[in-house]
């Protein structure tokens, strides 16, 4: 390692004092004391850093880390986030967001190249909201508008629920069910739009005649499903993965369909948590088309 003593246009005392101490640094020997003359003393080793333990971070206070931070309830619902229960008593409002990010199996439901909520997750969010309000039955469910997804970014989600104009106290209640673009960086959200409105009812007792007691069907004749996906993307239903989960299909004597549907492996674990994955649910209704 060569180390200069003089460089140009610097003091000499500086120059050599710095060549002596980066000469030390790379392991050199040094006489410390003819360099010092006489007030040489004994070398100590310096601390490294921290060379004092002092705390300087600022004490931040506890921000909210979940929903019962800002005054909701948190719902256990993909889709639906949170709850709160306006101070009128006459409403209850749902609020979530969604984003092919955070909900990516979203984006093997496109219609016409776009990427859709289908309409089986507006009937999930309805129905778990009726569930949390003592009236889980859809008694009716109009869609005015569809629910687009952006590649980017995400959209605010409000599921609204108020009482019916009907006889007080009866238990039924209306639902609409909004979302809104989320703005950009420090950008302003778009326009509220409606995308359904129906009316939720308390829980009717089940029919006992509707339960099959025969699989397959007895007398139905089973449908072929050669390429049925490739064929409904001929229809502009591009369906992925998550999204292709019919199996077979039967037709009865008087026209009834029955299938058979099933959920891919990769969006089982999270299933549970719908009352019908609205994938599940939307491939049962794939033989109509």
């Amino acid at each position: 390692h060569a180390t200069p003593t003089l460089r140009t246009g610097r003091p000499e005392p500086r120059t050599l004092l710095t060549a002596v101490g980066g000469f030390f640094a790379r392991g050199g020997r040094v006489d410390w004391q003819r360099l010092f003359g006489g007030s040489w003393g004994e070398p100590v080793d310096l601390p490294t850093y921290a060379f004092r333990r002092d705390r300087y971070w600022l004490d931040a206070t506890e921000a909210a880390a979940d929903a019962s931070g800002f005054g909701l309830h948190a719902t256990d619902h993909p889709i639906l986030g949170a709850t709160v229960e306006l101070a009128d008593g006459d409403h209850t409002l749902f609020t979530s967001r969604l984003s092919l990010a955070t909900h990516p199996w979203l984006a093997d439901h496109a219609v016409a190249g776009t990427t859709l909520l289908p309409g089986t997750g507006f009937v999930d969010l309805a129905v778990r909201a009726g569930e949390q309000l003592g009236c889980p039955r859809l008694e009716e469910l109009t869609l005015s508008a569809p629910l687009v997804l952006p590649e980017q970014g995400g959209v605010q989600v409000q599921v609204v629920v108020r009482d019916a104009d009907g006889t007080p106290g009866d238990g039924h209640r209306a639902i609409e069910v909004y979302s809104r673009r989320e703005g950009d960086a420090g950008g302003d959200a778009g326009p509220w739009t409606l995308h359904a409105k129906g009316a939720l009812a308390p829980a009717a007792a089940e029919d006992p005649g509707t339960a099959l007691v025969a699989w397959p069907p007895a007398g139905a004749t089973e449908v072929g499903l050669t390429d049925v996906y490739q064929r409904l993307a001929g229809q502009d239903y591009a369906y992925g993965a998550v999204f292709r989960g019919l199996r077979r299909v039967w037709r009865g004597a008087d026209g009834e369909l029955f299938a058979e549907v099933s959920l891919p492996e990769e969006v089982r674990g999270d299933a549970g948590r719908f009352l019908l994955h609205p994938a599940l649910l939307d491939a049962a209704l794939h033989p109509l088309l």
